[in-house]
This record gives C-alpha cells, sequence and structure tokens, in this order.
C-alpha cells in the first residue's frame, strides 16, 4: 500500500478512535462501585429479574456495558450501572439518533410545516430534469432514497472510503449535509433499501431550512435546537439531551445526540405510547405507527426504527426475530446501545455500552431473554 494511502487510514482510524473513545462520549465519572437497583414488586421477582440482568455485566461475552435501565408499566423496575458511570452520565447515541430524526420530521409533518409523500424539498436536487427530485420524504425515513450512499467498508471499498467515515470524520465533516445530498442514484427512488447514515443527515437538512432561510451555522444551530428541545426534549423530560451539531449548524441527527439512560428510556416510553406523555399526545398515533409499520423494502425496518422481524434473504439479521414477539421494536446505535421496547409486556429496554458491532449476538440473546421473564398483557 503506498505511503500516502497508509498515512490517510491511520488518520481516518484516528478520527474514529477519538470519536468512539473512552473520554469521548461520556461525561467524566468518578471510580467507584457500580450502581444497581431492583424494584422490590418487580413482575418476574426481584431475584430473577436481578439474574437476568447480572450476564450484561458479569459475563465477558457481553462485554462492555455501561448503563441498563428495565422500564415496565412506565416506571423503573430495574437500573445498572457499571464502575465510574451512573444515572447522570450522558452516554452517546451513535445510530438511535435517527429514531429521534424521525420523530422530529413526524412532529413537523404534524405542525404542517413537512408533507411525508411530497418530494423532499432539497435545492440541491431541484434543477430540471434532476431524477433525485422525485426522492420522497417517506423514501428517506425508510432508507429508500436510491443515492450512492455506502455506510461501511465493503467489497474493495476501504473505511476511510465509507460514506459515514468520510461524512463525520474526513472531507464531509464541515458540512454534512451538502457532501451526503451531492450524491447521486444509484437506484430508482422507493425502490431499495441502503442503510444511511448520510440519509438521516438530509432530513436534518431539510428540517434547518424549513426552520430557518438562515445559512449562518449559529442560526441553523439554534433553530434546530430550540426545535427539538420545545417539542420533543422538554415534554419528554429529556433534559440531558445534548445534540451535536456540524460547522454548517446542522445536527449530526444521524449520530451524535449523547442522554442520559434514564432519558433514552424516557424516549422509548413516548414510542411504546404512541407519541403520548402522561395523557398528552405529543405527536400523532398516526405518526408513531408509520415510524413502526414496516417498509416496502425491507420488513426489518419501518421509519427510521428497527423492527423484530425477518430481513430479505442475503440481509444480515437485527434484533431476535422468533425469540420475542414481531411487535418488538428498537433505536439501536453503533457498538451496541439499544432501545428495545415490547409493547406486548408494556416494556421498555436501554443498554449502553461500547461492543463491538460483530460480537453483539449475545447481547441479544439475552436480551431476548430479559424480555420473556416479563408477564404478556
Amino acid at each position: 500500500m503506498p505511503r500516502f494511502k497508509l498515512l490517510y487510514h491511520a488518520t481516518a482510524i484516528s478520527f474514529m478512535l477519538s470519536a468512539c473513545g473512552e473520554n469521548a462520549d461520556v461525561d467524566p465519572q468518578p471510580v467507584g462501585p457500580g450502581i444497581e437497583t431492583v424494584a422490590d414488586d418487580a413482575a418476574p421477582g426481584k431475584e430473577r429479574l436481578r439474574s437476568a440482568i447480572a450476564p450484561f455485566f458479569e459475563d465477558p461475552v457481553l462485554a462492555e456495558t455501561r448503563a441498563l435501565v428495565v422500564m415496565q408499566g412506565g416506571r423503573i423496575v430495574a437500573e445498572r450501572y457499571a464502575s465510574g458511570y451512573g444515572p447522570e452520565t450522558r452516554l452517546i447515541s451513535w445510530s438511535m439518533a435517527k429514531s429521534v430524526t424521525a420523530t422530529l420530521v413526524g412532529l413537523m409533518v404534524a405542525d404542517g410545516l413537512l408533507v411525508l409523500d411530497d418530494p423532499a424539498p432539497v435545492p440541491e436536487w431541484s434543477s430540471p430534469g434532476d431524477p433525485r427530485a422525485k426522492i420522497t420524504l417517506r423514501q428517506l425515513l425508510h432508507m429508500a432514497s436510491g443515492l450512492d450512499h455506502t455506510e461501511m467498508a465493503e467489497g474493495e471499498k476501504e473505511i476511510y472510503d465509507a460514506d459515514t467515515t468520510r461524512l463525520l470524520f474526513l472531507d464531509g465533516r464541515e458540512n454534512v449535509a451538502r457532501y451526503a445530498e451531492k450524491r447521486n442514484l444509484e437506484a430508482q427512488p422507493g425502490g431499495k433499501f441502503e442503510y444511511s447514515t448520510a440519509t438521516t443527515h438530509i432530513l436534518v437538512d431539510i428540517m434547518t431550512r424549513t426552520l430557518t432561510d438562515s445559512q449562518d451555522p449559529v442560526v441553523r444551530k439554534n433553530a434546530m435546537l430550540d426545535y427539538a428541545r420545545g417539542r420533543l426534549f422538554e415534554p419528554l423530560g429529556m433534559n440531558s439531551a445534548v445534540p451535536e451539531f456540524d460547522r454548517s449548524g446542522t445536527m449530526l441527527g444521524g449520530s451524535m445526540i449523547h442522554a442520559t439512560a434514564r432519558d433514552w428510556a424516557k424516549f422509548g416510553e413516548f414510542l411504546r405510547n404512541n407519541g403520548s406523555v402522561r395523557s398528552a399526545q405529543i405527536m400523532p398515533t398516526s405518526w408513531a405507527r408509520f415510524m413502526k409499520a414496516s417498509s416496502a423494502t425491507d420488513a426489518a425496518y419501518g421509519g427510521q426504527l428497527w423492527l423484530n422481524k425477518r430481513r430479505p434473504a442475503g440481509s444480515d439479521q437485527v434484533l431476535f426475530p422468533g425469540k420475542a414477539p414481531s411487535d418488538v421494536f428498537a433505536a439501536l446505535g453503533h457498538l451496541g446501545q439499544f432501545v428495545i421496547v415490547s409493547p406486548q409486556h408494556r416494556l421498555t429496554i436501554v443498554r449502553l455500552g461500547k461492543t463491538q458491532d460483530d460480537q453483539l449476538d449475545p447481547i441479544n440473546d439475552q436480551l431476548a431473554k430479559l424480555i420473556a421473564i416479563f408477564p404478556g398483557y
């Protein structure tokens, strides 16, 4: 490999390591004993629930779990944290942020600011005859835009050539939306599932430009942040939520929102309750149903949510179809971030940590076992 290519590779990896490192994705916490609380009246029984949680922290195969919160029937029945972490520790979302972005899109649709099946209002695609002008919000939300986005290294493409790496850490990082929106079509819009962090950042840019005509990064950032806080974070009580932004003022809504495990559980409960909080309907139930319904191109993917269903032949399976109800859904993130919701069990489970993506099967299995000890309703 040529020396310049080695250097480029090392640079890309150093960016990613700094983003995934021990100090990049958490608030500093004093090192001490881990925290564990299990309700005496938990439905499965206190000791049975404690035993189902223990492997996440004590079995090396499931390492490294940093936080686990279990909510059943709207209250926390168990939570446990690794040493150095606690209820006030903000942890990074990675791709769980995509589900937050889809929720915000739904709120804008409810507010009359966007229309689900209209062509996506992207100036980059507005030239006469541009085939990208036919891409709809629905197709973007379903990861079926047809745009030529490559999420990770595959085939002969190296990690530093993958769009997610370039978007977040290399030549696209100054303006993630511009990078994502300039890509050409590789498939007919609506015809092919292509999981893509770049696609979610296009959705954020659409929302931001809907809120403000300004190109000033500070104005753009404040417009999106004010909307996210006022319409979602504050009504849900997600007071710890802190999104990151690029230098153009675009929220990194595909990858980087920080919040405590308890606040991630509040988000899961919000979706479990079809967009309501304490009997107040914050988001239309129709949008919650849309997010949790299978898309046309992948039964296991809804509106920026993963569903506990079989994926098409040739696709890697996600979650645990056959081991838990098919109506289980989840916000999932890189390195083992989970907000798992089982409506039949009135259950929301948050697991946050740092586990390589090719080593998540044991965690998936233990999450299925944890769901199974709760009674259905």
